[in-house]
């Protein structure tokens, strides 16, 4: 291995567990080559070193790689991301699998609610699901909304539109409702990596209330903008399904189905009007 790399490696790993991994993430990042980064066969001339010292430079801050190159992937498509928005997660892509789950006939004209849309990945993974449908995108944030905008736009989906507001202002019976909303305690939110405290914005992860806020202000909304026929997908932290059933269930919902995560976690509550 050439002293470039065993330079860069002997300082990623006072920083990261898998240092090799950072670097060829890193390396592949800067190529200016069609074909795959390997150490084996690696040749300066093959990165950018501009991009690759930049970058190499702000994950040794513990930004994520993910903010670094503005992308994150989820369901079928490439987000764009910034400090502004959370990164989509694996676990998020459950709302669209049982969505799809319980509403199969794609061709079918829905209207689709996202509460708390952020970067717009729920909402624009289901609008290019479901084309027939409307699809209407909600968060409290001006920035993310701008972001969530230019995903629509990049991923070419043309059924969704945008609202901001504090979750939503005018009433309508939307057929299904989705939402990924925060509910980090502020307990855990003081415990959770520098990589989410510094580099993902606090107001899409911090609930009050420890943790249920958003959950007690949803019991309160769902029963006015929903019918019976509708369904309900939120996603809620590891250890609140019990009282996110009761909180729901105290407000004419029920409670159809909780949903594992791929760790057989409690990550998501599917619900309907009683």
């Amino acid at each position: 291995m050439n002293n470039f790399l065993n330079l860069h490696l002997k300082e990623l790993s006072n920083h990261f567990d898998y240092p090799e991994l950072e670097l060829r993430v890193l390396l592949n990042r800067a190529s200016i080559i069609d074909k795959e980064i390997f150490f084996s066969n690696f040749n300066i001339e093959q990165i950018d070193l501009q991009i690759f010292k930049e970058s190499f430079d702000r994950r040794l801050k513990k930004e994520p790689i993910s903010k670094i190159f503005n992308s994150k992937e989820f369901w079928k498509y490439n987000f764009y991301v910034n400090k502004f928005v959370l990164d989509p997660r694996p676990e998020t892509e459950l709302i669209v699998e049982k969505v799809l789950n319980y509403f199969p006939n794609k061709n079918k004209k829905l209207k689709i609610l996202d509460l708390c849309t952020g970067s717009g990945c729920l909402a624009i993974s289901l609008a290019k699901e479901y084309l027939n449908s409307k699809v209407t995108a909600t968060d409290i944030s001006s920035a993310a909304l701008k972001i969530a905008k230019i995903n629509s736009k990049k991923i070419n989906c043309n059924n969704i539109k945008f609202i901001q507001c504090d979750l939503l202002d005018k009433i309508s019976n939307y057929d299904i409702v989705v939402s990924n909303p925060p509910y980090l305690s502020q307990y855990d939110y003081e415990n959770v990596s520098d990589e989410i405290k510094l580099f993902e914005p606090k107001i899409a992860l911090f609930a009050k209330r420890n943790g249920y806020e958003f959950y007690n202000r949803l019991a309160s909304l769902l029963p006015i903008i929903v019918s019976k026929k509708s369904m309900i997908f939120i996603e809620i932290g590891h250890s609140q399904a019990k009282k996110c059933r009761e909180i729901f269930e105290s407000s004419k919902l029920e409670c159809i189905e909780i949903v594992k995560d791929y760790q057989n976690l409690d990550r998501g509550i599917i619900l309907n009007k009683t």
